[in-house]
């Protein structure tokens, strides 16, 4: 169960509570918003919850059902392989500014989150949402280290989709997140600040997880047109 901080915004924590519900696949593609139901999960009244769910709707991670209400959205192989050439663009230049940017500190961090997944990797029953998690912070300290707020922004959007994709996906494979190379690779381009070798190795990462994403989204359509 989430809880909401009173000395927060209300709207803001319902907002981000409902939004990590989704995120971290506790209300899954396709399932039903319900607001009396979310309501008494968070102990909060219907308005807050009607506010986080607009939202999500205009972020496209809720979106309204024919016969009325709201849903968890599910994403396309079509949106899959469309986020990922987005992101593909954007942390190119992403990797190309972190390489002239990039501060001692937030390379020490970036280093970090490389180790964490291959230590995680190596357990007998890694945790998906924790890989997630890291996969989303190494990406993000590399955006964020691009000194450019703009670029973050965006990719901060863009992240939120992947999530939710990611989510679609794991619960079937979890050899989806095979990151800790490909991280490793990026980090140690950005720390010898190597901008074409960085610009190929993020491109060569996304590209590689977005080949996993898309065959197991095929996979699962078809298993589902299968079994109907």
């Amino acid at each position: 169960m989430i809880s909401i901080q009173r000395s927060q915004s209300l709207r803001q924590q319902v907002y981000e509570a409902l939004k990590q519900i989704i995120l971290k696949g506790d209300l899954a593609s396709g399932e039903r918003v319900v607001e009396t139901k979310l309501a008494q999960q968070l102990q909060v009244s219907r308005t807050p919850i009607r506010e986080a769910i607009g939202q999500l709707k205009r972020e496209q991670l809720i979106v309204s059902k024919p016969n009325g209400g709201f849903k968890v959205a599910t994403l396309s192989v079509q949106d899959a392989a469309q986020l990922y050439d987005c992101r593909i663009a954007l942390e190119q230049l992403s990797v190309r500014n972190a390489c002239e940017y990039i501060t001692s500190k937030q390379l020490k961090q970036l280093e970090k989150c490389v180790l964490l997944a291959e230590k995680l990797a190596k357990s007998s029953k890694p945790d998906p949402l924790k890989l997630l998690e890291i996969d989303y912070q190494f990406h993000y300290l590399i955006a964020e280290s691009s000194g450019n707020q703009w670029l973050l922004a965006l990719l901060e959007q863009v992240f939120d989709k992947m999530a939710l994709l990611r989510v679609q996906t794991t619960k079937h494979n979890l050899q989806v997140l095979e990151i800790r190379l490909e991280h490793r690779e990026v980090y140690e381009a950005i720390a010898k600040k190597d901008v074409d070798l960085a610009q190929s190795m993020v491109e060569e990462h996304l590209v590689a997880s977005k080949v996993r994403v898309v065959n197991e989204m095929e996979i699962i359509n078809n298993n589902k047109l299968h079994n109907s």
